[in-house]
Formats: C-alpha cells, sequence, structure tokens
C-alpha cells in the first residue's frame, strides 16, 4: 500500500514518527509531507533532529496566517500532490489546520482517510482546535482513538463501529522510545537545577497568550506558586513578546524553546508541571508528573480520571490552591490502558489490514 502521513506542526512531528516507522516495518510504502505551518527552526528541525525523523518527502511551506488562509494554502498545496502520489490512504494526526486542510481535500479524492487521535473532545467551540477535530472526524473512514472515552465520544456522536478502532496513544510511543536518551540529556546542569527541585510551566493557546488580561492572571497565579517551588518556561515564541510586555514574576525564569529530549528530561525532572498544552497531560501521566491544567476544560479527561492530572482553569487563586494541595500531596502515578507504547502498531494493522477505498464502505454509507 501507499501510504501518505502528513505532518504540520510541532506535536504532529511526535506522532507521526511511530505510525510511519510501524507502516514501513510492515512493508507499506510512505511518504512524509511536511506542511510547513510551524517552520521555525526550533519549533521544526530540532524536533526532527531529536526523533531521528527522516526528512519529509514534500514540504508545502505553507507558513503563517488566520485559520482561512492558513487553512486554504494547505489545501491549494496538498490537492495536486495526492492526485500525483495516488494513495491508497492518508493518515493526519491531531487537530492543528493542517490536519482539516488535508483532511478535507483526501475526502474529496480517492484515498481512504485515517485520523489519528480521533474522538478527543473538549466540549468548547470556541477553541478552533475543536472544530478541526470534529470536522476531520466527520469525513474519515478510520477513526484512531487514543483511549476508550474518545471512542465512547464518537459512538455517542453516532460512526460506525467498523470504523472506530482503540489503538492506544501515539505520542506514548514516542516518549517511551526517547526517554532514555531523554534521561541523559544534560539540560538540567545547564540550566542549573536538580531532579524534583523545580516546576515547569508551559503557556501557548490563544486564550490565555493573547489577552493581557488573562495573561497577567496567569502571571499572577504563577507568580504565587513560584514562592513555593521554583519555576522554569521555555517560552513558545508566540508567547515570549507578550510575556515580557507585561514583566514576569520573581521565581519564574524564562528560558528558550527546549528541543524534544531536553524538554521531556525537564517533565521528568519536575516536581510539578503547570501547562495548557495537551500533549504536556499526556506525557505527565505517562511519567507519573503532577501536572496542572491551565485551562477551563481538557480534550483529554483520561489523564484527569487514570492519570496526575488536574483541571485548574484560569483563576489565579484557584490555581495557586491546586498547585499548592499537589505540592503537598502528589497524585499517585497512574497510566491509562494501551498506553504502552504500541500504539504504531496497532494503527498499521488497522491500515494494512483495511484494504482500499473500493473495499470497504464510506463514512456516510449504510452499513
Amino acid at each position: 500500500m501507499r501510504i501518505i502521513c502528513v505532518a504540520g506542526a510541532r506535536p504532529n512531528y511526535m506522532k507521526i514518527k511511530p505510525v510511519m516507522d510501524a507502516l514501513e516495518n510492515q512493508g507499506a510504502e510512505v511518504f512524509l509531507v511536511h506542511t510547513g505551518q510551524h517552520y521555525d527552526p526550533a519549533m521544526n528541525d530540532v524536533f526532527f533532529q531529536d526523533l531521528g525523523l527522516r526528512p519529509p518527502d514534500r514540504f508545502l511551506g505553507v507558513g503563517s496566517g488566520s485559520h482561512a488562509a492558513q487553512t486554504g494554502r494547505v489545501m491549494t498545496a496538498f490537492e495536486p500532490l495526492v492526485d500525483e502520489l495516488a494513495p491508497d490512504a492518508v493518515v493526519v494526526v491531531g487537530d492543528v489546520n493542517s490536519t482539516l486542510a488535508c483532511a478535507l481535500v483526501t475526502a474529496k479524492a480517492d484515498p481512504l482517510l485515517a485520523h489519528v487521535e480521533a474522538g478527543l473532545r473538549s466540549r468548547d467551540w470556541s477553541m478552533p482546535e475543536e472544530v478541526n477535530r470534529v470536522a476531520t472526524d466527520r469525513v474519515s473512514d478510520y477513526l484512531l482513538a487514543p483511549s476508550h472515552d474518545a471512542a465512547d465520544n464518537l459512538r455517542a456522536e453516532g460512526y460506525h463501529d467498523d470504523q472506530i478502532h482503540v489503538v492506544g496513544n501515539v505520542m506514548i510511543d514516542t516518549l517511551f522510545a526517547n526517554l532514555e536518551r531523554a534521561e541523559r540529556s544534560d539540560v538540567l546542569g545547564r540550566l542549573g537545577y536538580e531532579t524534583g527541585a523545580y516546576g515547569l510551566v508551559t503557556l501557548h493557546r490563544p486564550a490565555n497568550v493573547d489577552d493581557p488580561e488573562v495573561l497577567a492572571g496567569l502571571l499572577k497565579g504563577l507568580g504565587e506558586v513560584a514562592a513555593h517551588c521554583p519555576l522554569v518556561l521555555p517560552v513558545h515564541p508566540r508567547a515570549a513578546e507578550k510575556l515580557n510586555a507585561l514583566g514576569v514574576p520573581d521565581g519564574i525564569r524564562l528560558v528558550p524553546p527546549a528541543g524534544y529530549l531536553d524538554f521531556i528530561a525537564l517533565q521528568a525532572g519536575a516536581r510539578i508541571v503547570l501547562t495548557d498544552s495537551g500533549g504536556v497531560q499526556e506525557e505527565t501521566t505517562a511519567l507519573g508528573v503532577p501536572c496542572v491544567t491551565l485551562r477551563d476544560n481538557t480534550e483529554r479527561p483520561i489523564t484527569v480520571d487514570q492519570g496526575t492530572n488536574v483541571l485548574a482553569g484560569r483563576d489565579p487563586a484557584r490555581i495557586v490552591a491546586t498547585a499548592l494541595r499537589i505540592l503537598a500531596d502528589p497524585p499517585p502515578p497512574r497510566r491509562p490502558e494501551l498506553w504502552d507504547g504500541r500504539a504504531g502498531e496497532r494503527i498499521a494493522r488497522v491500515l494494512l489490514d483495511g484494504g482500499t477505498a473500493a473495499k470497504r464502505p464510506r463514512p456516510t454509507d449504510h452499513r
């Protein structure tokens, strides 16, 4: 089978690598297409190097822009590529604009469409990622869910059982495959920290960093937490100027963006992680590190139900109270079912056993 795997933004690289490896190990012809949604070297090149991800077969170079402009540019660039390569299937991962754009192009062409991380729902329609997730699932032939709660969401929305496959979490495949290398990182020494003696912070979601009032409140809460546990914050490019404009409280140290291995090492060594990232919620759960999510909702509730994650919202007082409680009494490590490092293998079996578009029902066919 000939299969296109699509990556566009930083979280996609960790998700697509185990899928590509498993497909190639089972004899598929795999083309890696990088849309170029993330193009800064600190957000892009270093991750390819750290993950051992081979250079993309095609780079679309779409760059940044509004949601409509970026989605449109990806579609315009991806459509002729699908016609040229004539794949049997296209694999998209996650919930970024590239995911939706390539899904729409594929659905209007001949290949089967597979969505990795299908069924995740935050119930927050103001999140662009939620719209991307729901729309991508709607046109997908294979709905590759990371956990049973995601599969339950899909069934509740009326998807067919033969579309839904609970395969586990590909992010955890990549984490486990690279954990020993990450543990050899010298990043803690370079930054002057010891294991368990600092907290880690990430901020990048528009709802948190684009509104100065919201960001100021988050910084106030984080500053109070930092009085009890020093915090290190690798600065996402979209947040850097806004943080510097507001001023960062004492005890919070801004550092440059970290590569994948360094960032895993920072998570593994942290006493607590405070984040608005979905992927970090998953990685901390797999690592057994206490996590406080700085959002009012999460599309990964399994990390709360069966992991180390606690949803704190964005109210400064609640963030402080939650963080101090966790520092005093950390939750016990728990890992969801099938988060075992073999999700990529399960995905490859589904795709390679499923045949071509001519041999299986399409998403809206009657079963």
